[in-house]
Order: structure tokens, then sequence, then C-alpha cells
């Protein structure tokens, strides 16, 4: 991130725009939005900015821009659509302290103007660096169609009553307060006229304050395979309602972003074979922030249902008499199956298929690996790299066939995602040639879909 958001106070301010041509018109059209006091410098303007200035819009002065003119200035644009002036007067601009905008110059400018949904008081400011105008109209233009006009006016009343709303406790009994007013009441309200919101306001506050707080919760939440646009609506829904977020070591920086700002954030990540925060103390932290009425999310990669010891944080919380729920995810095994084109079960191949953990390789021995070693049979297998050779030992020896389809995928659904195809008789070599870091599920008995272009894809030959 080049350019730090902030919203800048612009009451009383001084805004000088060096220019009267185009440039200077479309920026003069969104600063006169603010309250600041405008000044533009043009030998030569546009007739529409000779009628704002007529209209007391903004001061027109009718000559260059000079060094004193920019004293005391909080923000200039130099939108001379000319090289040379606009460098001239940038200089003055900044030697005066004044911060600098370059209308098409991205590089000697100290800021830049967002592209904007205005919802006075209520502004959505939309940057993509510079690099894609394009793409943050087409934002701005999505977003226009979303947000209503009257949020604006929500808003504005909202203000006014904040100081009322003081008198619910810090915290999630406020943001329940407010999130009822936007969501809810208000627009219920306001559709029947502006004068309908006030009274609105007082008799949910009422509602409110006599209201039992909420108990404490926790949301055993599937954060899924690492792409946060395969989080489900409910998942996004307790991500955004959580005081506390405990997650595990694979929920992707993208997913934790979703979660409020003012949530406490807390990482007990595991790693196979490796450091791991005990499950003890993973219990006690459940229960120890529930018990203070915290709503909790326990983020758990993919499904929280497979392979998640989920049994044994339930019977925490259930042991204290805290509620809970489940929320499912979709599965590292699904976004794999799906980015190699292919599905787990097929009419005349197999009407089953197995999921197995390769992290404890003790218990493998207690699988059906005779079964497991027919043709056809498909097995997804978690956490299997560090077990492939033991894998491949098992089902050689109950017959499988060396040919049989193997396929690795590592980081499923991430910018990162890798795909490695071999076959059972390779898959140790191919494996550590791989040298795969990432999370990885193991698939035997599928191969990529040969008309899908998996990218990058880590063929058998490449090991040779």
């Amino acid at each position: 991130m080049d350019h730090f958001p902030i919203f800048l106070s612009t009451r009383n301010a001084r805004i000088i725009v060096s220019g009267g041509g185009d440039a200077a018109m479309a920026k003069l059209r969104l600063l006169m939005k603010t309250r600041g006091k405008i000044i533009v410098y043009a030998a030569d303007a546009t007739p529409e900015i000779k009628q704002w200035h007529t209209a007391g819009q903004l001061t027109l002065i009718t000559r260059t821009m000079e060094a004193k003119d920019v004293v005391d200035a909080t923000l200039f644009y130099g939108a001379n659509e000319e090289a040379v002036e606009d460098a001239r007067t940038a200089k003055l601009a900044k030697d005066a302290g004044a911060l600098v905008n370059i209308v098409d110059n991205l590089a000697d400018s100290q800021f830049i103007t967002p592209a904007i949904v205005d919802r006075d008081p209520v502004t959505i400011a939309i940057g993509t660096e510079g690099a894609a105008p394009v793409l943050a109209r087409a934002i701005k233009a999505d977003l226009e169609e979303r947000l209503p006009q009257s949020l604006g006016t929500l808003a504005r009343i909202g203000k006014t009553f904040r100081a009322a709303a003081d008198a619910l406790p810090f915290g999630r009994a406020r943001r329940d307060f407010w999130r009822s007013y936007y969501f809810n009441d208000g627009p219920k309200a306001i559709s029947g006229g502006q004068e309908h919101v006030r009274p609105a306001l007082n008799a949910l506050l009422d509602q409110h304050l006599t209201k039992t707080a909420r108990a404490g919760h926790v949301a055993f939440v599937g954060g899924g395979p690492g792409d946060p646009e395969l989080l489900t609506l409910k998942a996004r829904r307790a991500l955004d309602e959580a005081d506390v977020v405990i997650y595990d070591r694979l929920i992707t920086p993208e997913i934790l972003e979703l979660a409020r700002r003012e949530a406490t954030m807390i990482d007990v990540g595991k790693e196979g074979f490796g450091p791991s925060t005990s499950q003890e103390y993973i219990n006690d932290l459940l229960v120890e922030h529930a018990q203070t009425g915290a709503q909790v999310v326990r983020l758990k990669s993919g499904d929280a249902t497979i392979f998640g010891r989920l049994d044994e944080e339930i019977d925490a919380v259930d042991a204290h008499g805290i509620g809970w729920h489940i929320v499912p995810g979709i599965t590292s095994a699904s976004a794999a199956v799906a980015t190699i084109g292919q599905s787990f079960t097929k009419r005349g191949r197999n009407a089953s298929v197995r999921f197995l953990t390769g992290h404890d390789t003790r218990g493998f021995a207690d699988h059906d690996w005779r079964t497991l070693a027919r043709t056809g049979e498909v097995a997804a297998i978690y956490m299997g790299k560090k077990s492939a050779r033991f894998i491949q030992g098992r089902l050689l020896m109950h017959g499988a066939d060396r040919n049989t389809p193997v396929t690795l995928i590592e980081n499923a659904s991430r910018t990162n995602q890798r795909v490695l195809e071999t076959t059972l008789d390779a898959l140790p070599a191919a494996l550590e040639a791989a040298n795969m870091s990432g999370p990885a599920l193991t698939f035997v008995g599928l191969a990529p879909r040969a008309a899908l272009a998996v990218t990058p894809t880590l063929k058998l030959e490449e090991f040779a």
C-alpha cells in the first residue's frame, strides 16, 4: 500500500487549484462538495468555472499562481495540463507546506483523489494506487446501485442520536443497537417519511436499555481452504459479529481481514510435525472468553467437522454451559478436486470416497487398505506429504497397480496453488523433487482432467 487512505478535514481549509480547463473542472466538481475555501488561479478559465465563481461556489483569480498565493493552503491541485507550469506551481505549493496533487502525474503527487461514493455523511473512497481508474469507476458504479440515497439521511439523524445511545454499555450492546437501527428499524421508519425516524430511534433505545445482555457464545466456523470468496455468507456474518476470533495456522490473512478491527485475534496455530498449541489451552481460551460474555468465533481451516478435533472443543464449552453452534465450511478436499476438474465419485468407477489423515501414521494400520488398493477406488488424504512412502507401501502391499494415478494439490484455492500429477510408483520421489512446503491434499485414484488447463501443474516426467 503506497497510499494510506485517510479522511482529511476540509472545513474552512484553503484548497488551491492551478488551471482553468477540463482537468481543473473534473477536480472542482468533487471539491465543491467539501466545506473548503476553493481558489482557482487561471488566466483563461472555462465558462463553467466562471459561473461557479459568480455563484459563490469558489473564487476565481484570472492570473497564474504566485508563491504568496499558497501560504496556509492545505491542498493544492496542479491542473494546468502543461508539464512545465504544473511543475512550477507544484514546487511553490510544496515549499509552502501544502499537500500536492498533479493531475495525471502519480509520480510527482503526494496524494491521490479516489473515486468516491457520496451518501453524505457516509463517504466511500475507492483507490487503485493509480493503476486502474476504470476498475475504480466500475466499483463505484456498483456501490452506487447498492446503497440507497436514504442512507445519508439515516446517518445524519443517527449522528445526532449518538449522545443518547451512550446510555448503553460500550461494546456489543451499542453495536447491536446501531445494527438494528441501520439495517432494520431505520430503513422501515424512513420509508414512511423522515419525521418517523427519530421516534423509531427513541423506541429502539428503550428496547435495548431493557434488553438482557447476550450470553457468551462460541461459533465453530469452517474458514474454507483459503480463498475468501469460498467463505459462506453465514461464516462472513459470524466474523463480522465476533468479539474474539481464535484461529488456526492455515487461515489466510485475507480471511482474517474480514473480522472487525476491534475484535481480539488469537493465533492458536498447530503445525503438522512441528510446534503446536496444546488442545487443552485452546479449550481453556474458548471457555475463558465466552464466560466474559464475548461472542467467540473458533475459526478452523476447511470444514470444522473434518479432522478438526471439534468434539473436544464442544465438550469443553458444554461442560461450562456455554452455547455454541457450527458453521460448515468448504473442506480443502472439495476445493482441490474442483481444481483438477474431477468428482470424488463416478458411475461405474466408485460409489464412495475415503477421507483420511496422514498426520498420524500409527492409525493408518487400521484402514482397509485392501479395499482402497482396488482399481477405481478414490481416497483424499489430508496432511499426507510426510506419509507418502508409508501410503505407497501399504497400497502396493495389498495389490494396488503401480500406475495408479496420484495427484497432490498444494495450497488449494490460493494464489500460490500448485498441482503435482504422478503415479503411486513414483510418488515419494516426485514429492521430494517438487519440494512442496505448503499444506497439500493427496488424491489416490484421481488425475487432473485432461481437458483442463491447470496452472502450474508438475507432471511425472519432470521428475524422471
